[in-house]
């Protein structure tokens, strides 16, 4: 089930599902150690003999506008309950922090108890968590070895706990405390070990047509001290406080740069402030930008999106550099340069503490070596840090890394060629299915080779900016020869060296645009522009979602064999890069109407939230695989400020 809502501050990230059940709890990495893995912390209620979670009611889940604080509404009219409720982390602290507030709709004065369940794995695991009641603190905390969750919370009247249960789950046949809620009790059990679950009850006294407000939040740390410290501080200041500074905290944070959005409409400024704010939540403190937190995707392979891709963190650092956001792009980076082999590239995926994630990319294949790596990674990294330096203009922070970073992988990318092509050897492509040598792998590689010899003209390393000016200049040569087929007029997706003759891939594939973006030709080369139409004519979904598809005949989640109308499901970074080049190749204010439809498209497919998915349902319209994925929200940022950059530009010129 897609996630509705995040909520994070980079060190403590919360998920919750389109049914108000929060998911996903990690920490102290953002995407690791997911203490909750896709189990389902309930909300429920008892009121008048009869008990309901809210899963099935009829709700609507957003946020607070610029912030990353939640405005749910929760409603269920057989009960005549209404709740409101206001979700956050804290901005700095990691606390987790509820504001529930229950209308009573009847005129009656009326009891009503609202419960909240807990079902941790903690570290991921299904064994020895502990959970108990602690009375000096009326709170329920659960451990395991260094990770502690104070849970507690207060109703407007002072009012603590009303009972708690602690006890197995999942075991026996025992299914957990949140069973023992819909009779509307619970058993008070103080303390149980191994597989478990808890479940905390409040009552409140509503009288008819007015409400009452309850309090809750979770103190998170790897020591029992740090976690009771947070209790105390919540008991102290209180969660409305830390909520309302939470909310401005975030609002100041989204709108810093104070951006002039011209002829924007107000749907697609939303979006944009809510998907900064949204990649803020996939970006560890500690520098690695996360691709995706969603732990619903664990049921397709069994392993999740919750690792650092090198391409997607340097898009991600491109995006948040353009609108100013220098410390986060400063430390992802730093985190780049602890990771980067001694050879001078990366491998395919990180976790979030910089070990090397999991991979399905061989050491050897058909019985010969090969190194497994996306090549357009090493190469878009190089290119993003050219974009951070251009920005700020941070010699001190760049000169530390030229040499181990920069030098490094410049040098790998610049020999890491085929000597008679003068093309980069086979790597996988962008979308980690194929072996060969890719047109967009290409582009990365010249936009990270330019990029260093940038960096070598800036240092006054005139050797090093000879050599990577040169090795540029030669894939781009290369480029033409080999990946333009004069016979389709377009350039094409791939070619392979099968048994020493050279094979050509011509699927028409959306990568295809990092031709122009990455500035290997000019967005007006005309072979560009029968590259992109090929693309706009044969990968546009042809229902009425729209969209573009990755590439011709996309199997990943494929939900249709209709090709012909239905290439492959609608991708949002593809779709955004189609306006890419509409605002690229703009030379009047009116040529930019098609990149505004494409930005109006993103916001219409969009879940209530703001949140964009990896991909939608051709027909419905209803997200698939990863949701959000922080690579969708980067591409819509990139795109709004490369359309708002083109505007001005337009302008100027009248």
């Amino acid at each position: 089930m897609p996630r509705e809502l995040v909520l994070g501050n980079g060190t403590l990230l919360i998920n919750f599902d389109k049914n108000y059940c929060l998911r996903d709890l990690f920490y102290p990495y953002v995407g690791l150690e997911n203490h909750v893995g896709g189990y389902e912390h309930r909300l429920g209620v008892w009121v008048d003999g009869k008990f309901s979670w809210t899963d099935e009611w009829k709700k609507k889940l957003s946020y607070k506008r610029e912030t990353l604080v939640s405005d749910c509404s929760l409603m269920n009219n057989e009960f005549g309950i209404e709740i409101k409720a206001s979700d956050a982390v804290h901005y700095n602290k990691n606390i987790f922090m509820r504001k529930i507030t229950v209308r009573n709709l009847k005129d009656e004065k009326r009891e009503i108890r609202v419960f909240f369940s807990h079902d941790f794995h903690m570290y991921g695991e299904t064994i020895g968590d502990t959970a108990y009641y602690l009375p000096s603190h009326d709170a329920v905390i659960h451990y395991k070895r260094r990770r502690y969750f104070i849970i507690s919370g207060i109703t407007e009247d002072k009012d603590g706990l009303f009972e708690y249960a602690v006890g197995s789950a999942e075991t026996e046949g025992v299914d957990g405390t949140f069973k023992d809620s819909e009779d509307g009790k619970l058993n008070k059990n103080p303390i149980a070990q191994g597989r478990i679950d808890s479940t905390i009850s409040f009552k409140v006294k509503v009288p008819g047509n007015s409400e009452k407000t309850i309090y809750y939040w979770i103190s998170v740390g790897k020591e029992y001290e740090k976690a009771k410290g947070l209790h105390l501080l919540v008991k102290e200041y209180g969660i409305e406080k830390l909520l309302i500074e939470t909310e401005f905290y975030w609002r100041s944070w989204v709108n810093k740069q104070g951006i002039d959005f011209a002829d924007l409409p107000k749907k697609i400024i939303k979006l944009f402030k809510q998907s900064l704010l949204i990649m803020r939540t996939q970006i560890d403190n500690k520098g690695a930008i996360i691709a995706a937190n969603d732990t619903d995707n664990l049921q397709f392979n069994k392993d999740t999106y919750s690792y650092m891709w090198p391409r997607d963190g340097a898009i991600v650092a491109y995006a948040m550099d353009k609108l100013g956001y220098m410390n986060l792009s400063d430390k992802f980076f730093m985190f780049c340069n602890r990771i980067v082999t001694k050879e001078g590239f990366f491998l395919h995926k990180y976790s979030p503490d910089g070990s090397l994630g999991s991979s399905w990319h061989p050491w050897i294949m058909d019985g010969k070596k090969q190194l497994p790596i996306q090549e357009d990674g090493t190469g878009l990294i190089l290119w993003s840090l050219w974009n951070h330096y251009n920005q700020y203009r941070d010699i001190d922070f760049v000169r530390p890394l030229y040499e181990s970073l920069i030098v490094r992988c410049a040098d790998f990318l610049a020999g890491y060629r085929d000597k008679k092509t003068k093309l980069p050897k086979p790597s996988y492509d962008l979308w980690e299915e194929r072996y060969g040598i890719f047109a967009y792998t290409c582009s990365a590689v010249y936009a990270g080779l330019t990029a260093s010899s940038e960096f070598a003209r800036v240092i006054g390393d005139e050797s090093r900016r000879k050599k990577y000016s040169k090795a540029a200049l030669e894939i781009r040569r290369a480029v033409e020869r080999y990946l333009y087929d004069k016979n389709l007029g377009r350039f094409i997706r791939s070619i392979n060296m099968i048994e020493g003759k050279m094979e050509k891939d011509t699927t028409i594939d959306s990568s295809l645009y990092a031709l122009f973006f990455f500035g290997v030709f000019p967005v007006d080369d005309k072979r560009i522009e029968r590259t992109m139409n090929s693309i706009k004519e044969s990968l546009w979904v042809k229902t009425r979602i729209g969209g573009i598809a990755r590439y011709e005949n996309d199997h990943y989640h494929q939900v249709s064999k209709d090709i012909s109308k239905i290439p492959g499901n609608p991708w949002f970074i593809c779709t955004l890069w189609l306006a890419q080049w509409y605002i690229g190749k703009a030379e009047k204010e009116n040529d930019l109407k098609e990149a505004k439809k494409i930005l109006g498209w993103a916001v219409k497919n969009s879940q209530s939230s703001g949140i964009l998915a990896e991909q939608i349902h051709p027909k419905t319209g209803k997200p698939l695989s990863v949701s959000p994925l922080t690579w969708s929200h980067a591409e819509f940022v990139i795109a709004v400020m490369n359309y708002l950059d083109k505007l001005r530009e337009l302008v100027r010129k009248k």
